[in-house]
């Protein structure tokens, strides 16, 4: 049987090192996409050795700069000929607002805009491979909203309702995704992990970083975080739910407002311009 070739973004740390762990052990040809070379090397080298699979690769890619998307981008254009698998699994939460190489705020950019340059570009290898793309939200995309008028905070920046609006935005994508590219074989997927216990947590500072503190200990294990990401990626016969969210391997019910078809469209449009850019 063929390998899988799987891509999948922020497998250096968390639950995107214990999903591209366990995809290593069942024999995919893995493409970590990570924007430290040194660190996704030790990553790489840990893999090897705890897996005996040596087809892992590693390609920079910074999704916080879109000419780095670009360029990872074209070299996987020039190594592989489809690709199976596409997870995107980096993301983060901003303390405080930041801005991007291509000044854009860092969290539409990380957790929304960089994979929807990296998934629409790899789209020709996508459809030869008959794809899934697995996108990771959250249950945080409950408390978000669409805020178009003003998508780079610029007028009053709030992490955590940055933070929700972009996990929203991942659900749109993945069923504009559903929708435009059901007829060529691509199948696309959201999901919650849980609430895991990670570094995600340690950008916060003060009172933020004394309540998740003291969460820990009810939080998940960051390999029991990877395991619908895994499911997704591993389990037969999920045509049916095309488009669908899930959680604990499950395909859950998202919030009212992530499905609004308008907003959607609407989002696809601004971000193809932002792109085009």
């Amino acid at each position: 049987m063929a390998l899988k070739t799987t891509v999948i973004t922020g497998a250096t740390s968390g639950i995107g090192k214990e999903t591209a762990l366990s995809l290593a052990r069942q024999g995919h040809a893995l493409y970590l996409l990570v924007r430290n070379i040194q660190k996704g090397d030790r990553v790489k080298q840990e893999l090897v050795e705890q897996t005996g699979n040596k087809e892992i690769n590693v390609i920079k890619c910074d999704l916080a700069d879109l000419q780095s998307v670009r360029d990872a981008v074209a070299e996987l254009s020039g190594k592989l000929f489809a690709i199976n698998i596409l997870i995107n699994n980096a993301g983060g939460i901003f303390a405080e607002r930041e801005l991007s190489k291509d000044r854009f705020e860092m969290t539409f950019t990380s957790n929304h805009l960089g994979h929807f340059l990296l998934t629409t570009s790899l789209m020709p290898l996508l459809q030869k491979g008959q794809a899934r793309i697995i996108n990771v939200s959250s249950e945080a995309h409950k408390r978000g909203n669409p805020q178009f008028d003003d998508l780079q905070w610029e007028q009053s920046y709030n992490a955590w309702k940055a933070y929700g609006m972009n996990k929203l935005f991942n659900i749109y994508f993945t069923q504009s995704l559903a929708s435009k590219f059901a007829n060529m074989g691509i199948l696309a997927f959201s999901l919650h992990p849980g609430v895991v216990s990670t570094d995600f947590w340690l950008r916060f500072k003060g009172f933020g970083k004394l309540t998740t503190m003291l969460l820990r200990p009810f939080m998940i294990t960051a390999e029991q975080g990877a395991e619908t990401s895994i499911f997704l990626a591993t389990a037969p016969r999920l045509d049916k739910y095309n488009g669908g969210y899930f959680k604990k391997k499950k395909i859950a019910k998202t919030s009212a407002i992530a499905t609004d078809t308008a907003a959607r469209d609407k989002l696809w449009a601004i971000s193809e311009k932002l792109i085009s850019k």
